[in-house]
């Protein structure tokens, strides 16, 4: 699957896809708070360092949102940004709303 195409269905057919990093301590972070806060809601979770193809991935992501980071973060098909935005977004109540969304 060409790489456009998963980014794209991933997106597309999960209500939360997060591309991630096992070594980074921002993915980590953001995947436990998904993992506690919204541990029934269906997560989508690509380590891009272990894929062949996770720096393409990296590239494509880049040009389809202007963040080249990781975490990155999806609901509901809406790019979120990263470990930054989710954290201030939980903080003042407004994650859930958009995860209910």
């Amino acid at each position: 699957m060409a790489v456009k195409d998963l980014v794209e269905s991933t997106v597309a057919d999960n209500k939360i896809a997060i591309f991630s990093k096992t070594y980074c301590p921002y993915c980590k972070r953001a995947k436990a708070l998904f993992a506690s806060e919204f541990p029934n809601v269906p997560t989508k979770i690509y380590e891009l360092d272990e894929m062949d193809e996770g720096s393409d991935i990296q590239d494509y992501l880049a040009e389809k949102t202007g963040q080249r980071s990781v975490p990155n973060i999806f609901i509901n098909q809406k790019h979120i940004g990263g470990c930054d935005t989710v954290v201030g977004l939980h903080s003042n109540g407004q994650l859930a709303q958009i995860v209910a969304a």
